[in-house]
């Protein structure tokens, strides 16, 4: 018999994982919140159909293990990206402040007709970015080794 794998089941390796429904989504989406976000580290290639961000993820999948080791919390830089993109537009973000920097809250995707649809990245602050997709297909995948979170702190939200 086999298991499904577990969310600590990540705690020590790079994650490469892939968005196709909004299952996968919301578990994706819950490694990306709270991931900070240089302006300048955000591209879409029209040609490609391809939206990307560089990102500098918290690894909510390690705060158990640092805890049970008492050492400091980390954060990885992860490349998200996202295929099939028909047009991307934002709200509150401006792509030509370079230097601003962002954080993710959530990821969300509504579905349309024929697989169709729209994710919806909610930013801090009130941002969004909206991509038209023509089909849900979101890779997120660790690109450097875990460091030290700057705060070290584990990032907490009001209620």
């Amino acid at each position: 018999m086999t298991t499904d794998a577990r969310f600590e089941d990540g705690g020590d390796t790079p994650l490469m994982l892939k968005a196709h429904d909004t299952d996968d989504l919301t578990i994706l989406s819950a490694l990306c919140q709270d991931a900070i976000v240089p302006v300048g580290e955000i591209s879409y290639n029209t040609e490609q159909r391809r939206f990307a961000m560089l990102l500098n993820r918290f690894r909510w999948e390690d705060v158990d293990r640092a805890t049970k080791h008492k050492r400091s919390v980390e954060r990885v830089q992860s490349v998200l990206l996202f295929d099939d993109v028909l047009t991307a537009k934002s709200s509150g973000v401006s792509a030509k402040d370079k230097e601003t920097v962002i954080s993710i809250l959530s990821i969300t995707f509504t579905a349309g007709p024929d697989g169709t649809g729209t994710a919806l990245i909610t930013l801090a602050g009130d941002g969004e970015i909206h991509l038209a997709l023509e089909a849900l297909d979101i890779t997120l995948k660790d690109v450097t080794r875990p460091y030290v979170a700057p705060s070290k702190k584990q990032p907490t939200h009001k209620a």
